[in-house]
């Protein structure tokens, strides 16, 4: 069913159930690559053993194959390193160093539903701004999350991202923005990490939105390089990205992508 007036998917307790299982495999992959990632490996490691991960269970990687502006995303998982906000593309020859922030961003396919996160790793040790980092980001997206209830509307959400990331001395990026999520991988609405509290669409129990703080360490401006996908920050300072899909529930909510 749809919620008209702003094209909005509302799932039903079977439609989750599936996004659950899709959630489940993310969160899954995620956890398991914070023991992989070490300094020595390449993206293009984390790419493969996550798309294998995938298969092996009969499902499919969600980002493969996603059209961009000229030409269809390569891999199974976005791979970003330190300047890199979203979108990296993993390489074979990109080695991971100690020092290094690794943000991993994939999606599940299951019958029909998809499931998407995201989470940033420490490659071996990391400098106390990249550790605060981290760590901030981390915050903003468990405090959007609270605030996925049943009656509160998108800005409430929004709010709360922007204001732990800012009190943490930190900036948001603008230009990209969570989404709804279900039988498409991005759907209504669009879910800015900045806004004002009690503004934008109420939320509903059946509402599944992928939340996705893109923090930077130094100005909130972005660009896409040459290779049409991998975006980053204009000053070249690091970036953070933690994203989880989320269910509103009658009561509350679901996060579909933790383990």
């Amino acid at each position: 069913m749809f919620f008209k007036k702003q094209n909005i998917e509302l799932k039903t307790a079977k439609e989750i159930e599936k996004m659950r299982v899709a959630g489940k495999v993310v969160g899954e992959i995620l956890e398991k690559l914070s023991e992989i990632i070490k300094p020595g490996i390449t993206t293009k490691n984390i790419d493969v053993f996550s798309e294998k991960y995938i298969r092996s269970l009969k499902m499919l990687p969600a980002f493969f194959g996603v059209q961009g502006m000229k030409y269809p995303f390569p891999s199974s998982a976005c791979v970003s390193v330190n300047d890199e906000v979203v979108h990296g593309i993993p390489n074979a020859s990109r080695v991971l160093k100690s020092g290094d922030i690794v943000s991993v961003d994939m999606g599940v396919l299951y019958e029909g539903y998809y499931g998407d996160a995201a989470r940033t790793y420490a490659v071996g040790s990391i400098s106390d701004t990249a550790a605060r980092l981290l760590r901030v980001t981390e915050q903003s997206l468990q405090k959007g999350i609270e605030q996925a209830l049943p009656g509160n509307r998108l800005g409430d959400i929004s709010c709360a991202v922007q204001e732990t990331a800012e009190n943490g001395g930190f900036s948001i990026v603008r230009d990209f923005v969570g989404h709804g999520i279900g039988r498409s991988l991005h759907e209504d609405p669009q879910i800015p990490n900045y806004g004002k509290a009690d503004t934008g669409v109420k939320l509903l129990p059946g509402m599944v939105l992928a939340i996705e703080p893109m923090v930077n360490a130094g100005s909130y401006e972005v660009y896409m390089l040459n290779d049409d996908w991998t975006v980053v920050t204009r000053d070249g300072s690091l970036s953070a990205h933690f994203e989880h899909t989320v269910a509103i529930t009658e009561d509350g909510y679901e996060i579909l992508t933790k383990v």
